[in-house]
Parts: structure tokens; C-alpha cells; sequence
């Protein structure tokens, strides 16, 4: 059963697929079509509770409210960077567990960062995340919410979300199912039919994953977080390097451009006087030249747990213009929410540190 029965805990209806809503509308005794409008208050019209349900019978509304929830938490954190542009919270789950969410606003784009895990298994060592160890998967419903809860918020200036990077707490194709299934459901033409290309999958090079990926010819966009072009200096940052190594990444990268034809972002945070000369420019343009491909850089963001700092201007410069030479098309992406150290799992690490130190 894809829900837990109707005499056990409240099911979260962001977990459940459309045919799965039905038939929990079922087991409440309520003809199919109610499933609809269940649905379209869930991803259309963001209720924030059943009460809001107007077009529901009163006793549905009852029902759903003792057996199911919204799941869409309160942020029992939130952080405003001083540009007014992003806003960080952190959200608790039932058993306890925090996550992060971040909104930043451009533009002509509001882009909300989700995350797929309560913390990270992968051990990066300049993530705030991976310095905290991995706690548990992230449900359906969970990823989703985050979603959900933002775009409420926009809608109530008249805004919404144009685009989505799961590049937050947690890897996302360590959590493939849920994580993807979240996507499906934001890009549900039934539901808010957000555009596929509109949303970025970021992984940190699991290998089995990308071919997955490429093999269910998925639209949504990929990013590789690749931060060094050599096994030795990729082991020393990124721990799975020893079990994924470069030349199996890589090989990974070429198949899913040649299965999708799709362009591949290589994701570099630049840690000054470590990657970002242009020595490593050199080893990273021989390595993906020719490859359709572009790399997105990004200074560090630094974290408590690592000594690293972020690159300077002038190496960002003299980097991007060494990766011209090999063909490679780059951007720097611009920062955001430094002030409030905007980093995945930064806040969370910070709100534990001054729980531990009261």
C-alpha cells in the first residue's frame, strides 16, 4: 500500500501520486472526482490547510484533516540576506531532522535550492553537509514541501518559481528515487508543470546514477560537481573520487551526452591557491575539451570545517580565460547569500553549534 492505513499516522498527501490520492479518497468513502480537487488545492492553488478546501464538503475536509497533512513544514529558522534577494530557511521534519531550503531572486527568475537528503554521505570536504555525516533519505512529500512552501510565498506578491536546482542539503542521486519522483511531480502537467529544462539535477559523480539518468532520457538538465581535473587532487576534496575514480566519471559524462544529446555542466568551486590556477585550468581543459559541455565556477563558499578559502577575482579571471583556449565554455556564477552563509547545510551547522554552546 502506498500510504499507511487510515488508522495509523496521518499520511502526507505530497507523497502520494495521482492514481495513489485516488484511492485514498476511495478508502474515505468519497467518490473518485474528489481526488481532483484534492489535487489541484495541492499543487495549483497551495492550501495551506483543508479548511481552505472550499469546494470540498465539509465533512471530507474533517476527514482529511484527521487522517493526512499538508506536509509542508514551518521553518523553525529563517535567515534574509541584506540585499533582500535570498532567503534561507530551515525546515524540521517530524522525527526531528532539519533541512535547508534557499529562495534567491534575480531578475527575471526566482530559482529555489532544494534538498534531497537530512545530511550527506558523500564527505565533500568543503561542504558544510557532507562535514555532518548522512542521517536519512528525504520522502516524496519532503522535497516536494519545499517546493510548496515557497511557492505559496511567492504567490502571495504575485510571483512564482521559474526554476529549481537540487543542489542542497544531501546528494540527489543517492536518494534516485524519491528525488526524481519529487521532480516528476513538480513537472506534472496535471499539477504545476514547471518546465523539465527548468530544473538542474546536481550530482557528485555517482557513476551507475548518470547512466540511469541518461538511460530514462530524462530533460531535466544534469551537473556534475567535478572541483578538480585529477584522481590525486580529486580523492583529497571528494571521498567517493576513490570508488567513482575521474576516468570512470568521465566515461559516465560522455554516454549520457551521447544517449541525451543534451549539454553537461561541470560544477568547480574555486578554492584559492588549490584549483583555481591556471595549471588546473590546463588539466581540466585537456580533460573535457571537445565535449559538449560547459563549466560553471563558483568561488568557494567557506565553512567552519574546512581552511580553504575562495578564489580572488583575478585567478576566477585568468581560470575562465585558460578554459576558453581549450574551447571550454564557462561562467561564474554569481554569489549569493554569502552574508548568511546561503552554503548547504551552513545553517543547520551554525543553529547546532548555538544549541550546543547555551
Amino acid at each position: 500500500m502506498p500510504f499507511p492505513p487510515l488508522h495509523g499516522s496521518p499520511t502526507n498527501l505530497y507523497d502520494l501520486t495521482y492514481p495513489e490520492l485516488e484511492l485514498f479518497i476511495k478508502e474515505l468513502g468519497q467518490p473518485s472526482y474528489r481526488a481532483k480537487q484534492v489535487w489541484n488545492w495541492l499543487y495549483e492553488r497551495w492550501a495551506a490547510d483543508f479548511e481552505a478546501m472550499s469546494n470540498l464538503p465539509k465533512p471530507l475536509r474533517q476527514q482529511l484533516a484527521a487522517k493526512a497533512t499538508l506536509g509542508v513544514q514551518e521553518p523553525v529558522f529563517r535567515q534574509f540576506s541584506s540585499d533582500g534577494q535570498t532567503t534561507k530557511v530551515l525546515f524540521q521534519m517530524g522525527d526531528g531532522q532539519t533541512i535547508e531550503t534557499v529562495l534567491m531572486r534575480y531578475e527575471k527568475r526566482n530559482t529555489v535550492c532544494m534538498s534531497s537528503q537530512a545530511g550527506c554521505a558523500m564527505g565533500c570536504v568543503f561542504c558544510a553537509t557532507g562535514q555532518m555525516g548522512f542521517f536519512r533519505h528525504l520522502t516524496i512529500g519532503e522535497i516536494v514541501g519545499q517546493f510548496i512552501y515557497f511557492a505559496r510565498e511567492l504567490a502571495a506578491v504575485n510571483e512564482r518559481i521559474t526554476n529549481v536546482v537540487m543542489m542542497g542539503m544531501g546528494e540527489p542521486l543517492h536518494n534516485y528515487n524519491n528525488t526524481l519522483a519529487a521532480v516528476d511531480r513538480i513537472i506534472d502537467e496535471t499539477g504545476i508543470n514547471l518546465g523539465a529544462r527548468k530544473i538542474t539535477i546536481s550530482t557528485v559523480g555517482l557513476v551507475p546514477a548518470i547512466r540511469r539518468y541518461a538511460d530514462e532520457q530524462r530533460q531535466t538538465p544534469l551537473a556534475v560537481s567535478l572541483h578538480a581535473a585529477t584522481d590525486f587532487e580529486r580523492n583529497k576534496l571528494i571521498p567517493v573520487n576513490r570508488k567513482w575514480p575521474i576516468e570512470e566519471i568521465m566515461e559516465a559524462c560522455r554516454y549520457y551526452i551521447e544517449k541525451t544529446g543534451r549539454r553537461l555542466t561541470f560544477e568547480w568551486a574555486l578554492i584559492r591557491g588549490e584549483n583555481d590556477t591556471v595549471e588546473q585550468a590546463d588539466k581540466l581543459g585537456q580533460l573535457i575539451q571537445g565535449m559538449l559541455c560547459h563549466v560553471n565556477m563558483i568561488p568557494l563558499n567557506p565553512t567552519n570545517g574546512y581552511d580553504g578559502r575562495p578564489s580572488v577575482p583575478e585567478r576566477v579571471a585568468a581560470f575562465k580565460a585558460r578554459l576558453a583556449e581549450y574551447g571550454v565554455s564557462s561562467t561564474v556564477r554569481v554569489r549569493r547569500g554569502i552574508d548568511i552563509q546561503a552554503g548547504c547545510g551552513q545553517l543547520r551547522d551554525r543553529v547546532e553549534r548555538e544549541e550546543r554552546s547555551k
